[in-house]
This record gives C-alpha cells, structure tokens and sequence, in this order.
C-alpha cells in the first residue's frame, strides 16, 4: 500500500472472527449499530519508519483497555469477556501483516451489537468485532486551523457518556462539525452544559497561558483521550508546567496559543478562535515543540517512550 495509490478496497479487514476483503465485509440495514448506533470503537496510529524499515503502533494496550472501557460502560459484556489483550494484539498485527503496511495509517476497531432489529437493547446480545486500516493523512487539510465555538452543547456524561467512545453520540459532534464548516471554520469548539470549554468534535483541546499548558478536565464532558494523556506526559518530559481543569469560553481569546490533538488530530495549532486571533496568529512556540518531540515518538525515535510503541518488522 503506498500513500499515492491506496485503495481502501483491496484491503483486507477483520469481520465476526475472520478476515475477509473490504468489499465484503457489511452489515444489515437492520443491524443494530446501523439503527442505534449502538457500537463503540478506537482508532490507533501505526507510523512507518523508512529508515529502520519497522512499523510502530502506538500504544496499542491503551487503545484497547478504553475499548473495553467503553464496552463496559455500554454493557457490551461479550467482547469484555471474549477478547483478552493477546488476542487484540495478535489480530492487529496480523491485519497489518495481511495489508503489507509500509505507510503511515490509522485502524479503526469497533465492537457492536451484532443482532437485527433488536431495539434500542444491549445486555445478553451477541457482540462483533471489526477492524480496518486507512492511510493516515491530514485530518483538516491544512497545518493549522480556524475554529469557532459551537452553539450546540456537547452531550453530557448523563446522557451519552463522552469518555466511552460511542458511535451514535458523534452525531453530536456532526452537528458541531456541519455548523463550523457552514460558517467558514475548520473546526468546533464544544461547551458542556455548565458552560465551561469541552473538546473539539474528535480532538481534545490544550490552551497555553503565560507559559502553562492547560486542558479541561476529565469532569468537563470530555473523551479521556490517550493522545492528550501523551501530551501531558510529554510536558513532564520536556518540563513544560501544565494543569487539568475547567476552562471558561473567555480565557480561549486570552490564550497566547491553542491546540487540538487526538488520534487523527495529532497536534493541531489553532490559529484563531470565533475570528479572534491567538497570540499572533502564528503557530505558538510550545505547541511547536509539542508537534515535533510526538511525532517523533510515533516514529520511535524518543526511547523515554518506547513503552508506548508496538513495533512490527517485515
């Protein structure tokens, strides 16, 4: 699969236990997640090395521990119960092996119930699981965006809990994402419901002010995401200070610089928030220095890190 002719259907993926061609691999119009959207998932980077000819995955273990984070929250007790780490792992790697990954991609691995026209119901019905692999580009399109702050609230942890990873409540970041794209944006920034900063529609978000990174916290109706986790691990490293709690719509105009990161995100600079400008408008010095130092974790170039990596070699 090289990044110029990649061709989503000549690949293989995995499907109920087996692999099988893209192209076969469907579900019902009376399924479940297709009704519902009763499914939860994660996607994990895998970064090609040219010059050490491996593939890194990116902490694999993690992406599946808030898999079964977020079947447990939905009740999804067969995957819990069926699918231990090793198994995970192997099949992941084995997906990769199948497609002959030597580019950078991004796999999406989703569990779902797996039944027709079962109501809105979960406990004791079958789960499935299925993964598949597409090349990683540019989420945005651009190296730094424009955002606005959206005027739909995120959805609350009462309602469609944002740490589980929930494929009908990103219905509600559509809606965020449609609006932002409708008035000029590249991105939107959520709120929750106590009108403090959420994330943004797939990406969490980080402000820096007078030297601190900052980020909402776990209690802001925010996904927990691995890739922020990254980050402030990564400041510990660089010695950057950096603090976990509420932000308020105001303090993102007074930001000397704002960014987005998440598995597909990466570091994403913001460049202005509802037209106002951050800093100077110019990517800010710290989220630079973020941007390079992760992607040269992802590359296993940083062996602080190495822990985090799963490396593949051909």
């Amino acid at each position: 699969m090289k990044n110029t002719r990649f061709n989503l259907n000549q690949t293989e993926v995995y499907l109920r236990d087996k692999f099988v061609p893209f192209e076969d691999a469907n579900l019902s119009i009376a399924s479940a997640p297709v009704l519902y959207g009763l499914s939860v998932y994660t996607v994990f980077s895998a970064t090609w090395n040219d010059k050490r000819q491996k593939l890194y995955i990116f902490r694999l273990r993690d992406h599946y521990n808030r898999l079964v984070d977020s079947a447990k929250i939905m009740d999804f007790g067969g995957f819990v119960q069926n699918w231990s780490y090793q198994k995970f792992e192997s099949t992941m790697l084995e997906l990769i092996k199948r497609n002959a990954v030597k580019q950078d991609v991004s796999v999406r691995a989703t569990v779902f119930i797996d039944e027709l026209a079962p109501g809105t119901k979960m406990r004791g019905l079958t789960n499935s699981f299925s993964a598949y692999i597409y090349p990683m580009g540019s989420l945005h399109g651009k190296d730094a965006i424009d955002v606005c702050v959206s005027s739909w609230t995120r959805t609350p942890d009462n309602a469609i809990p944002p740490r589980a990873k929930v494929n009908g409540n990103y219905a509600n970041a559509g809606l965020m994402k449609n609006e932002a794209l409708l008035n000029g944006y590249d991105e939107a920034i959520a709120m929750d419901e106590h009108g403090h900063v959420a994330e943004g529609t797939v990406a969490n978000l980080f402000i820096v002010r007078d030297g601190k990174l900052i980020t909402p916290d776990g209690s802001t109706d925010i996904l927990e995401g691995i890739t922020r986790n990254s980050v402030l691990a990564i400041a510990d490293s660089l010695k950057l200070a950096h603090e976990q709690r509420s932000v308020d719509r105001s303090e993102l105009y007074l930001a000397d610089e704002v960014f987005m990161c998440g598995s597909s995100a990466k570091i994403t600079p913001v460049l202005s928030v509802d037209k106002r400008l951050i800093g100077d408008g110019y990517i800010g010095p710290i989220t630079a220095k973020l941007m390079k130092y992760y992607a040269a974790v992802l590359r296993g170039d940083k062996k602080q890190f190495a822990h985090w990596l799963t490396p593949y070699q051909y």
